[in-house]
């Protein structure tokens, strides 16, 4: 019994010092970043999205990084983890970041009948960040996750979404239920000591500051805007870079 408990302890002091040394020489050679998410991390037309920015900044004249954006809009969780292995497992990719919730979270009262639940869950949610998570962890993959960016009402969202459970009549009142899967996001992270880049934080920081507004950072209350990627490249790249300097 106890030949076998120093076994299991030496495969996790193991498998503990080669994240270790996976995160701190992550650039010492090539890296393929796989970017995986929703409509906020997928190609959006002439925007430069974080994922252009990452392949701009992060290369240097001896280092080459691949960037694979695999954002596809409309994405929750679960139709992302149908994908999970096409899209980014079969890249082998050294590091891959992980933004989802947005379409986690939303609940449709647009329909007919309306929703009353969002489309997946807070539990299945965490459930589906931890099978991303571990996959990735026992294949020596580094992992980044990111909560999801908070949004802001327009006329048009008001018209879709203005109905309970959502508060059209309160300025943050389409983040209701959002903030939860927020929430998640970093409990995961410290649950499975997962770096954590919290753009949910970082917007309301930035919403909070004298004549600035959650607004300036999106298109059209809902998806970064050129100002937004550029706050959330910024933030991944001190990520990268502070692992690089461990």
């Amino acid at each position: 019994m106890l030949h076998r408990h120093l076994q299991a302890a030496s495969v996790v002091l193991l498998s503990c010092i080669t994240c270790s040394l996976s995160a701190s020489h992550l650039f010492a050679d090539d890296a393929t970043i796989v970017t995986f998410g929703d409509s906020t991390t997928a190609p959006r037309g002439k925007l430069t999205v974080y994922s252009d920015l990452l392949v701009r900044e992060l290369p240097t004249a001896a280092r080459k990084v691949q960037v694979i954006n695999a954002g596809i809009g409309g994405n929750n969780t679960d139709m992302a983890r149908k994908r999970f292995e096409k899209d980014v497992l079969a890249h082998d990719p050294d590091v891959v970041i992980i933004q989802f919730g947005i379409n986690d979270a939303a609940v449709d009262v647009w329909k007919s009948p309306p929703a009353t639940q969002p489309r997946v869950d807070l539990d299945r949610y965490r459930e589906n960040l931890k099978h991303f998570i571990t996959t990735l962890r026992a294949r020596g993959t580094h992992v980044i996750l990111m909560t999801p960016n908070p949004l802001r009402w327009t006329p048009s969202l008001k018209q879709r979404y203005g109905r309970p459970p959502y508060d059209p009549d309160d300025e943050d009142g389409f983040n209701l239920l959002l903030r939860e899967y927020a929430a998640a996001a970093r409990r995961v992270a410290d649950q499975h000591d997962v770096p954590l880049v919290d753009v949910d934080r970082a917007f309301h920081d930035y919403d909070r500051q004298p004549g600035q507004s959650l607004a300036d950072l999106l298109l059209d209350g809902m998806h970064p805007n050129e100002r937004g990627q550029r706050m959330i490249a910024d933030l991944l790249i001190k990520e990268l870079q502070s692992d690089t300097d461990d």
